[in-house]
């Protein structure tokens, strides 16, 4: 279903979902959790690894068609849940990332026009806005 849709966005932009693209968009849904570009790397083929630049331009066309975020502190990778479109050349995001398990949770931001007016007021563009907070997710928390 999320694969389906993505294609239909990327065609609905103008672009297309090449082999190389779907497949490490694929690869990060099936973690289901952040994924490193090195291990999208080893897990592209069954029967050995792809070139790191072709996994890095599909990693950086997936983000601008904001169908994945990086998560710069992890520098890794994760399949956009809410598709929220608040801002003209991306989108906010916040993660819920848990410190003990890795586990991560994308949540929408509400509003965040502060930013953009701030931004705005020292002449600098906003082109997407994504938040980090870290800390122990309920299952974590019940074991410690």
């Amino acid at each position: 279903m999320r694969l389906q849709a993505a294609q239909v966005r990327v065609a609905d932009a103008g672009e297309r979902m090449t082999s190389s693209r779907l497949r490490t968009y694929e690869l990060i849904l099936e973690a289901n959790a952040p994924i490193k570009a090195y291990d999208v790397i080893d897990r592209f083929h069954p029967d050995g690894a792809a070139k790191p630049p072709t996994v890095y331009r599909a990693l950086s066309f997936l983000e601008q068609m904001g169908l994945i975020h990086r998560i710069e502190s992890l520098n890794a990778f994760v399949a956009c849940d809410t598709h929220d479109h608040s801002f003209p050349n991306g989108h906010t995001a916040a993660f819920l990332l848990c410190e003990c398990c890795g586990q991560s949770e994308e949540i929408a931001i509400p509003s965040l026009p502060d930013v953009e007016t701030r931004a705005t007021q020292t002449g600098f563009l906003v082109n997407r806005v994504t938040l980090e907070v870290r800390g122990l997710c309920h299952a974590c928390r019940e074991t410690h």
